[in-house]
């Protein structure tokens, strides 16, 4: 099976300065400690992170993990063990992190918002040797069910820092840089992370990230966000995801400052940017939206922030964000199984898309069969790395889930894509949103679309349903804007003149508020497993009949 060649870099102009920090660690070296050591040496005094009140420098942020390392091996975690962070955006996220990553031990962060079932099937899987867990959370683990694999060595994250069972506080001596052990031997395809996935379509995934796949997000999301030695980078988003972790590489490697918020503020989001002299930033879904829905201001372009990240902003958002806030949106693509792999031109070309392939990373999109389909017809992505161990190398524990999503060499990322002229590739949805009524295929993603054009409508979902009569019938859910009225008729007639008849949906569901997942994803799957319920108007029962 032959791949095409990958397109030009997105940003040939800047491909030089990407391919020389490469080029400044040798295969074996792109693993924390080393890049710690290395930046460390060449930046100094020049501020790192900052996040909650505390700043690191790169000298401190070396420190901090020389010292947490040895803090944890003195609680007796070693090389390979697992240890589970339950913590928000906090520093002693990071000095957990930091530490498991210098000493070769995996840091294995838990989504905040997981609860009962879902959370004890993470600990279940993830089977870890030591809890951290912040004092405001520990409560949540009395609802997990019984036999939940809770270790029995549990640190808290409290005001003061973290404490241990005898509430001691932790405050492990850190040495200067040129005092600091040479740290332990970690090779480049030992596991760093397992970063749990959403869930979305089955229970939690936990991705095994190698070392070295943080090393080139940091250089992949660099490149398609355009950084800049000396920028700041600010993210809101939450670090127990991989969005977030892995732009505290971006600023590491590009000798940038990581600035790390609690969590995304409509009202905050712009006297941050300003406050902190932003230059990136990183928006996802509905984030651009909601800013943009806040009342204008004098002063929208008063900032310094140069670009942001849009993936999965809708393309009518890009323009009135660009010339409101001038600001252009990056579209892209990225997995935690994989990295950064599509970017768009700063601003996008095709707004909405995915954009470009990505110097980095092959791609074909095949058939049911893995066969590769004809450009402007849809099939399901499949990617494979160009550099070793720059993809994740599987699920923890899930052999079976690995060969599948693995096969033929090749990761098969469940989604539905397009490749259009010029290159430029387009998300339609998912393999498994994709609905088969009466021998027709509807995209959910295209009904959607056409959805979220009524003007009472806020959010949407389009799923599938069983039918009597086989195969499936189509399902809406719908979060309606204030103060609007739901009438069904009327957005059943809006879809009829803009959709084949097979794709209008028969049942119509109004939400006070969609089902999210912790990063703004819709949980389809609830909606899924929910099924027809009493509360949903069906258009066949109440006499509609399609025009055709």
């Amino acid at each position: 099976m032959n791949a095409p060649a990958a397109v030009d870099p997105v940003r040939p102009a800047e491909g030089d300065r990407y391919d020389a920090i490469v080029a400044q660690f040798a295969p074996r070296e792109r693993v924390l400690s080393t890049i710690l050591l290395r930046q460390a040496k060449r930046y100094g005094d020049a501020l790192l992170l900052r996040c909650g009140g505390v700043e690191w420098t790169y000298n401190d942020t070396l420190a901090v993990a020389a010292a947490w390392a040895g803090q944890l091996a003195s609680a007796g975690i070693q090389a390979g063990d697992r240890v589970a962070i339950f913590c928000g955006n906090r520093p002693e996220f990071l000095q957990v992190y930091l530490g498991c990553a210098w000493l070769g031990a995996i840091a294995t962060p838990i989504n905040i918002a997981f609860r009962g079932a879902q959370l004890s099937h993470v600990l279940n899987n993830a089977r870890p040797k030591l809890l951290v867990v912040e004092n405001i959370h520990r409560a949540v683990f009395d609802s997990v069910d019984e036999g939940a694999t809770i270790p029995s060595l549990v640190w808290t994250v409290g005001k003061d820092g973290i404490t241990d069972g005898s509430d001691a506080v932790l405050a492990p001596a850190s040495a200067s840089p040129d005092e600091i052990a040479s740290p332990p031997l970690v090779r480049p395809g030992d596991t760093v992370a397992i970063l749990y996935t959403s869930g979305t379509t089955g229970p939690s995934k936990g991705v095994c990230c190698p070392q070295a796949q943080l090393f080139w997000w940091g250089i992949y999301s660099a490149r398609a966000l355009g950084i800049r030695e000396g920028d700041v980078l600010l993210t809101t988003l939450p670090i127990f995801h991989t969005n977030a972790l892995n732009a505290f590489y971006q600023a590491l490697l590009n000798g940038c400052t990581y600035v790390l918020e609690p969590k995304f503020s409509a009202s905050g989001f712009w006297p941050s940017v300003r406050r902190h002299k932003v230059n990136v930033t990183y928006l996802l879904g509905a984030m651009a939206a909601i800013l943009l829905s806040r009342p204008s201001e004098q002063g929208d372009r008063d900032h310094g922030l140069r670009v942001a990240l849009g993936g999965g902003v809708p393309e009518r958002f890009h323009a009135s964000f660009l010339e409101r806030f001038n600001v252009p949106l990056v579209d892209g693509y990225a997995s935690t199984e994989t990295n950064f792999v599509f970017a768009s031109p700063i601003p996008s070309d095709h707004p909405g898309s995915m954009g470009y392939l990505m110097k980095g990373a092959e791609a074909i999109i095949v058939d049911g069969d893995d066969a590769p389909v004809p450009d402007g017809e849809a099939g399901e992505l499949l990617l494979r790395p160009v550099e070793p161990f720059s993809f994740a190398t599987g699920y923890l524990d899930m052999p079976e889930k690995t060969v599948e999503a693995w096969c033929n060499y090749w990761f098969h990322t469940g989604d539905r894509v397009l490749r259009g002229p010029g290159g430029v590739f387009r998300f339609i949805d998912r393999v498994k949103d994709a609905i088969r009524r009466r021998g027709e295929n509807v995209s959910s993603w295209e009904v959607e679309q056409v959805l979220m054009q009524h003007p009472a409508i806020s959010a949407c979902a389009v799923y599938a349903v069983p039918s009597e009569m086989g195969e499936d019938e189509v399902a809406a859910a719908l979060e309606l804007k204030p103060d609007m009225a739901f009438d069904p008729v009327d957005v059943t007639s809006f879809c009829e003149t803009r959709l084949a008849y097979f794709a209008v949906p028969r049942f119509l569901l109004v939400l006070a508020a969609m089902p999210l997942t912790e990063n703004g994803k819709i949980k389809k799957i609830e909606l899924r497993e929910a099924g027809i319920t009493p509360d949903m108007w069906d258009r066949e029962a109440a006499g509609y009949k399609l025009k055709r």
